[in-house]
């Protein structure tokens, strides 16, 4: 006989205390039980330091610290437990009204209710902690993050799911509304289901446009939607990604049914159909692409994509550099912040030292997980020589194109894993860098490209992460030979928890 599952209590005029990891708020909340078992929720009185009144921590999505809220837990562990807000009493000072119709339920920009500044001090809080905390290494004074100039619409790219199952809220399935089909963002929780969008304000609003239409077109069509159970059904995910330069890209993932030669026929007429209507009302699409994918997810990097009208890329511009985009490459999503950030590497790279270096002189710098050779092809033109070096080919490619389209002949680029390809081996034969200049994906670095670094040696190493964490974790591994000189917060994403981060490190002087 399975054991029943206890059911969690309703918390009532808890005050939310701060914010926590995720894009979440927390409060404390003690367990006392009764004589007759019974247990009482409390929340302890407020505490600067470190708690001893053997309290657990709650986190709830979409607060702010110092509203009044009933929470319901939906999730209770040793030390934590997870609520949801079912009431909100008295909101707190700082709260501000969300923009976005989605909000509270698309879980993407979950800080809307949070004023920019407030969460600009958190996330350069965020940086200082996990810094401080997990790195343990000895920090100069952080320089202010970086705030986005823009808020809304600074997106250059989308991902939307398409689902024959629409997401509906407890209320919407105990009256029995049926599922319908959707285009829009998973739910957490619920990896079947698609919230539909109507409006989101992070990209562009032609991109609702082109959205919008798909759906309609579909519905009236009687496309089918993607089943995500059953793997069947034709429409099945929409990439939108646009340019400063005015270009738009959409790469619409199908997915064919193969029963039979004539099911395989129809689903490429209604296809083809669904795209002819974008190209006819939608001119600024210079490159409409699509797929077929028959795999049990979304991923497009092991994918045949096809052109259906114009362009397999689009071009963004940086200073006087353009940078050809397609559809597998990595560009920073928020264009205009990239600028920012790209500047601040570059500051970093070629910052002069009081250690016998000369001001100005041409590095030899290595660009790890360089993308599309972004960074690689702004410093390319101060620097003597640069390497870049990414596990996509198809990057790779693009990279080597953004060199010749802007003239630039002192760039090379390898494609490969960059714990096999960066090797002592590998410097050897390009010779020491100068400078190494690495961003890798949220996990880090490996430490077998960590080890090739610290035998490399480098005058200095510009580190840009977009997870402190993992980067608190490798300052740690390379604090035996680099001193971290300057950290820069930058913030890409607005209303969210995420956070860039550029730490400049230096080579520290042995004697």
């Amino acid at each position: 006989m399975s054991r029943k599952k206890k059911s969690l209590p309703l918390l009532r005029n808890i005050v939310i205390e701060s914010i926590a990891a995720e894009g979440n708020c927390l409060f404390h909340v003690s367990a006392t039980p009764s004589a007759d078992g019974t247990i009482h929720y409390s929340q302890p009185p407020a505490s600067e330091g470190k708690r001893t009144d053997g309290s657990f921590v709650v986190f709830v999505p979409f607060c702010v610290p110092g509203d009044v809220v009933d929470v319901q837990l939906r999730r209770k562990k040793h030390s934590y437990a997870e609520g949801e807000v079912v009431r909100l009493i008295t909101p707190s000072p700082k709260r501000i009204t969300p923009a976005c119709e989605h909000f509270g339920l698309c879980g993407g920009c979950k800080w809307q209710s949070l004023p920019y500044p407030e969460q600009l001090a958190f996330k350069q809080q965020q940086v200082f902690d996990q810094l401080t905390r997990i790195g343990k290494v000895a920090l100069p004074e952080f320089m202010p993050i970086k705030g986005s100039a823009r808020i809304w619409e600074y997106r250059n790219k989308l991902d939307f799911g398409c689902s024959n199952k629409q997401w509906l809220s407890r209320e919407e399935m105990l009256q029995g509304i049926p599922f319908a089909p959707a285009i829009g963002f998973h739910i957490t929780g619920a990896f079947d289901k698609i919230l539909p969008i109507r409006k989101c304000m992070l990209m562009d609003d032609v991109h609702n446009e082109i959205r919008n239409s798909i759906y309609h077109y579909a519905t009236q069509h009687a496309l089918s939607f993607f089943d995500l159970r059953q793997q069947t059904g034709l429409l099945r995910d929409i990439i939108i990604r646009c340019s400063n330069t005015g270009e738009w890209m959409v790469i619409l993932q199908f997915h064919y049914d193969h029963t039979t030669a004539q099911s395989l026929a129809e689903s490429q007429e209604q296809a083809r159909g669904l795209m002819q209507h974008l190209a006819e009302n939608f001119s600024q699409i210079s490159a409409l692409l699509y797929l077929d994918n028959q795999k049990c997810n979304d991923t497009i990097g092991d994918q045949d994509i096809l052109v259906f009208k114009g362009n397999y890329h689009i071009f963004l511009e940086m200073e006087d550099l353009r940078f050809k985009v397609g559809p597998k490459s990595f560009y920073q999503t928020n264009t205009k912040q990239a600028y920012v950030l790209y500047k601040v590497v570059r500051d970093f790279a070629f910052q002069a030292f009081s250690d016998g270096e000369t001001p100005g002189e041409s590095p030899l710098i290595f660009d790890l997980y360089t993308g599309t050779g972004t960074i690689a092809n702004f410093v390319a033109r101060r620097s003597r020589k640069v390497i870049g070096i990414e596990y996509v080919p198809e990057a790779i490619e693009d990279a080597k194109l953004n060199s010749q389209l802007n003239g630039i002949g002192n760039t090379l680029f390898y494609a490969g894993d960059m714990k096999d390809l960066l090797t002592d081996a590998f410097i050897e034969e390009h010779g020491r860098p100068d400078v190494i200049i690495t961003d890798p994906p949220r996990a880090g670095m490996h430490p077998d490209v960590i080890q090739v670094i610290l035998n490399a040696r480098p005058r200095r190493i510009v580190y840009v992460s977009c997870n402190p964490a993992t980067q608190a974790r490798d300052l740690s591994l390379l604090d035996s030979a680099y001193e971290v000189v300057a950290v820069q917060p930058v913030d890409m994403f607005p209303h969210t928890p995420h956070v860039e981060n550029v730490v400049l490190l230096r080579l520290k002087i042995e004697g």
